[in-house]
């Protein structure tokens, strides 16, 4: 049937109008539940589980995800567009994790492509390379975390391994079929050394198209949320680094690749 990607449904918890973020122009983003890690940092963990939940939130229940079709989320989406058009701008999808469900994550791409809008999506392939394939020829950017390289540091902190997202990392790039820029959320006490920044750099140097990497730094804007959950926040304590240290790194990062280092996504 005609136009069935409409009708795909998903689960959501967030759309956030008028972003400047999370790709080119003015954006919305379209928060999508359910996520294979359980990063300690994450600034969204209402967006861990794919099940609907209640959230504490400035002392009341909220309920946090709601069940919905591609044609409901883009009759928000559409509502910016002469926005997109003007800003050369369009529609992110974040999470959680957007491959945890692909299929209404590439409807929903579609969707946007298919109104002419540009498409970005935050991700950090953690998902076997099928997932990613059916997105990406819908798919403008593609903002790749890539958080450490020693996949045994990288469970610790985040549950899982990272050689499928590396690996993932290097095909997408080869694939050739869309921007890829790669990000590295900076986290005291997991990746924020020189050598581990470094070390990232020359990876994503070696990615075929890749020009760009951003260096996001630690914030606790979702502490509260882990209290509203009745879970403990396990960064407790840890401080942001500072802009001098965030630029020494960036520095780090010149001197090692041949990438443009930016801060901030």
């Amino acid at each position: 049937m005609e136009m069935e990607y409409l009708h795909t449904k998903g689960r959501i918890f967030d759309i956030q109008r008028y972003s400047i973020h999370d790709g080119k122009g003015i954006r919305t983003i379209v928060f999508l539940k359910g996520c294979v890690l359980r990063c300690k940092w994450c600034c969204n963990p209402e967006s861990q589980e794919y099940q609907i939940q209640t959230m504490i939130v400035q002392g009341k229940p909220k309920i946090i995800g709601r069940d919905v079709t591609v044609e409901e989320v883009m009759e928000t989406v559409v509502k910016d567009e002469p926005y997109y058009r003007r800003s050369g701008g369009g529609l992110t999808l974040s999470g959680g994790e957007s491959l945890c469900q692909a299929e209404f994550a590439r409807d929903l791409l579609h969707a946007a492509k298919a109104r002419g809008m540009n498409t970005a999506m935050e991700s950090m392939a953690g998902l076997p390379y099928e997932k990613i394939e059916m997105l990406l020829p819908y798919l403008d950017n593609y903002l790749m975390d890539i958080k450490h390289i020693d996949p045994e540091k990288h469970k610790r902190f985040t549950g899982r391994s990272n050689e499928l997202m590396l690996e993932n990392a290097r095909k997408v790039a080869e694939s050739g079929q869309t921007r890829l820029d790669i990000r590295v959320p900076v986290i005291p006490t997991f990746n924020d050394k020189p050598e581990e920044i470094r070390a990232i750099a020359q990876f994503a140097d070696k990615l075929p198209g890749v020009k760009k990497i951003h260096l996001l730094p630690y914030h606790r804007l979702g502490q509260d949320k882990y209290t509203g959950l009745g879970r403990d926040y396990e960064m407790d304590g840890i401080l942001p680094p500072d802009n001098a240290y965030m630029e020494m790194l960036r520095q780090v990062v010149q001197q090692n690749s041949s990438l443009y280092c930016q801060i901030g996504g």
